[in-house]
């Protein structure tokens, strides 16, 4: 059971940590690479995918433990080299896994008790979670071949780490504990996975977010008056700066006599939850071409938010150009709510929610 709930854990803490990799280098690219800007849904799959994959580890990780706990205090600690990479590796492994599952709920919760920067702090402890467990996997291959393999030859020398026939009457058969483990993780994925799956939103009962709960038909992560903008972003003064070799602004009224393209789009959070909507605006495309930003150059958007580490956003040729990205100034036909970017917002597909920035009142050539 141990073997086969490691296999499990390991997939699940592999998926997770893949598709963070795919969020993160999203958020911050390697230098010279730029993301694509399609299928529109990558973004939406992968990191829905990347939340799913880590709540379904909590049971995961709880069996494991449980399963395990009396190998914790064996004696002797240490048998030979193998062992004690095997020990060692326990320590990191253990205290990431909960650390990352812990600070993982608490941040799709928008709880931050702590007092280190989230996005940070779980990347690098997610690498090192998964290089303690590649060194864990590498002294417990063996073990786990030996218990769900075929290969007979295996079990030779590992007669006190082979599964042995249950005792009749002997309480929870280990089936029945695996099956209880398997629908538990069964649970949280189909109480889960409608947050970004479309057409499931009714099934999300343990996800903190519905995908068509918020004004508009949209959740709303950071709200004008937490992002300080509620006076400014009203003013009639407002106006739209393209900076370029060819500098225009344009007013308000301007901005929206000009927003005559729709898409549909889906917007997707950090936090996996995913909602298609019907965006109206300019193509950003359009106004760089007016502003004369060669078509190789990536523009920064800029909010009226003064402070946040998400208030300004780079945007690599790949999506600026993309027909379907939009300085959007209405959402399902009517005006932008305050909430959610009014008077004018970046919309652009494959792209990670914190990057939509919202209150847009400058795009600037870089």
């Amino acid at each position: 059971m141990a073997s086969l709930l490691g296999i499990w854990l390991g997939v699940a803490f592999g998926t997770a940590f893949g598709t963070g990799l795919v969020s993160h280098f999203m958020q911050h690219p390697p230098d010279g690479f730029s993301w694509p800007s399609r299928p529109v849904w990558f973004y939406r799959f992968t990191q829905g995918l990347h939340v799913t994959s880590g709540l379904v580890s909590v049971p995961l990780l709880l069996a494991k433990l449980w399963t395990v706990y009396p190998r914790l205090w064996e004696w002797p600690p240490v048998r030979g080299v193998a062992h004690a990479a095997e020990r060692i590796s326990i320590i990191p492994l253990i205290a990431g896994a909960i650390f990352q599952l812990a600070t993982g709920i608490a941040n799709i919760a928008q709880w931050y008790p702590f007092r280190f920067f989230f996005t940070v702090t779980h990347y690098w402890v997610a690498w090192i979670t998964i290089g303690a467990l590649i060194v864990h996997i590498t002294a417990k291959i063996t073990i786990v071949r030996a218990n769900v393999g075929r290969d007979r030859a295996a079990r030779t020398h590992l007669s006190d780490r082979i599964s042995q026939p249950e005792p009749a009457d002997d309480g929870l058969s280990r089936r029945g504990f695996g099956l209880a483990v398997g629908a538990a993780a069964g649970v949280v994925t189909v109480t889960t996975a409608g947050q970004f799956v479309p057409g499931l939103g009714d099934t999300v009962l343990l996800a903190p977010r519905k995908p068509g709960v918020g004004p508009q038909g949209l959740p709303v992560n950071r709200t004008a008056l937490a992002a300080g903008v509620v006076v400014i972003a009203r003013d009639r003064g407002y106006q739209l700066d393209i900076v370029g070799p060819r500098p225009f602004s344009l007013s308000l009224d301007e901005l929206y006599a000009r927003s005559l393209v729709t898409v549909r789009l889906p917007i997707t959070c950090v936090e996996g939850w995913a909602a298609d909507a019907t965006w109206t605006g300019v193509r950003l495309a359009d106004l760089l071409d007016r502003a004369d930003v060669p078509a190789h150059a990536s523009v920064r958007v800029e909010s009226l938010e003064r402070r946040g580490g998400y208030r300004t956003s780079v945007v690599d040729p790949p999506h600026a150009r993309d027909p379907a990205t939009l300085i959007a100034t209405r959402l399902g036909g009517a005006v932008l709510a305050l909430d959610h970017g009014y008077p004018a917002r970046l919309i652009a597909p494959n792209r990670p929610g914190v990057l939509q920035t919202k209150w847009v009142h400058r795009v600037v050539m870089v």
